[in-house]
């Protein structure tokens, strides 16, 4: 059994999507002969914090830590919501104070690629004497944040080691780099950086193939696609029955951007023409909800049908999955997110409840969808015939017959997918 060492920001008791991908490979490399070593902040700074997610944790799994300065005291005048914004990726362009602007600003130019810049240094003192202690052949580096990337490539220098950089989402092609209010030569360092780590590295991971295509115009390096999935056996689950009302649920961050006004609108008309469907339709939006979406939601007439329910534990929000008639994606209308695999959509797919999406043309989801046939996915421009699907749905709702025959659903297994990356872990 060989090790590898897992250079990683995102670990429990940090909540939301980022932590899933590494605590589930780390549960199941062991599985194919690799001993996961994992090195994380001692004092982070998490936006979200689940602390269900502690058990979660293998026995055995090899830890060590060593502080982290972030220099988040200079943006803690940002209200909580706006802070959830910018680490979730979606930065609001409307009513931005000049503060906010300036902040955005210093957080874009000064810290660069992000602002854990701080903990580069400290780290590579640290882990050159963890890889030789440990014996370790090889290192993993996971982002964003992309500076722990910057870690990977002085070990990369420094040491006899394979470098994997695992890619959970873009880094200069994301939607919300550009949002930065970034200088010419601050975008210049982002894209240098970039490169720099893309082509120092041995192989690259990510979870798209979209992601794989934008960085194969900058290296020649091998890349290959491993997405997110689920893990969530049916025998761990309690049995639960579904909503007695015709419930539409969105489960995680619903922020600036992630706005389907043509939802909205085709749910208010169904309510005022349909009285059996407004006697039982209820919205469910659990996790943080940006103002300008809440604002819409209400200006449609559904205020009195909409069930909010702030950040909720991973246990819980599985139940709601589970529990609802219908599963709500959205995705940002841009081509910048054709390649966004929001990491719930596979949890959808383990739930086995119709899936109502909603995100721009050429989403890279649609064809997960359509291929597991486990639901329907719509542009920011469909409107009669997202209307009708909700009708029909409604329909096999009032006689108990709405459910979904998905398929191929195994191949997004979290121990399926992690025998993939076991693979990629033997060097040639």
């Amino acid at each position: 059994m060989h090790k590898v060492l897992i250079i990683n920001y995102y670990w429990p008791p940090a909540g939301g999507p980022g932590v899933q991908r590494w605590l589930k490979f780390v549960k199941y490399l062991p599985e194919f002969q690799i001993h996961p070593v994992v090195y994380i902040p001692e004092n982070p700074k998490y936006p979200i914090t689940d602390i269900s997610l502690l058990k979660e944790i293998p026995e055995n799994v090899t830890i060590y830590k060593n502080k982290i300065f972030e220099p988040y005291h200079l943006a803690g005048f940002l209200s909580k919501s706006k802070t959830k914004q910018i680490s979730s990726g979606v930065i609001s362009d409307n009513n931005t104070s000049l503060l906010e602007k300036t902040l955005l600003w210093i957080r874009g130019n000064m810290f660069i690629p992000d602002a854990r810049k701080y903990w580069v240094k400290p780290s590579v003192r640290f882990l050159k004497d963890i890889i030789n202690k440990e014996q370790i052949d090889t290192i993993i580096t996971t982002g964003p944040p992309h500076s722990l990337h910057l870690i990977g490539l002085e070990l990369k220098r420094i040491l006899d080691v394979k470098w994997l950089a695992d890619f959970r989402d873009p880094w200069t092609s994301i939607g919300y780099h550009n949002k930065l209010r970034l200088t010419k030569a601050s975008q210049r360092k982002h894209r240098e950086l970039e490169i720099k780590v893309a082509s120092s590295c041995d192989k690259l991971l990510v979870t798209s193939n979209t992601t794989k295509a934008e960085f194969e115009s900058i290296t020649s390096k091998p890349i290959h696609v491993i997405t997110n999935g689920f893990d969530i056996p049916e025998s761990d689950l309690p049995f639960t029955a579904l909503d007695k009302k015709f419930t539409l649920s969105h489960i995680g961050s619903l922020l600036t951007g992630r706005n389907p006004e043509n939802l909205w609108k085709v749910l208010s008309e169904i309510i005022d023409e349909n009285e059996a469907f407004r006697k039982v339709f209820q919205l469910n939006i659990i996790g943080v909800v940006g103002r300008d979406v809440l604002k819409c939601i209400y200006d449609n007439g559904l205020k009195s049908y909409t069930n909010i329910k702030d950040y909720v534990t991973h246990e819980e929000a599985v139940n709601y999955q589970r529990n609802s008639q219908l599963l709500l994606l959205a995705e940002i209308d841009s081509p910048d997110t054709r390649g966004i695999i929001p990491g719930k959509l596979f949890e959808y797919l383990a739930a086995k409840r119709p899936i109502l999406a909603i995100g721009p043309p050429d989403w890279e989801v649609a064809e997960i969808v359509k291929r597991t046939n486990s639901g329907l996915v719509f542009n920011y421009n469909s409107s009669s015939d997202l209307k009708a699907v909700i009708l029909n749905w409604f329909h096999l709702y009032q006689q108990d017959n709405l459910m979904v025959s998905s398929v191929n659903i195994e191949a997004y297994n979290r121990r399926m997918l992690t025998a993939k990356l076991a693979e990629l872990l033997e060097w040639e």
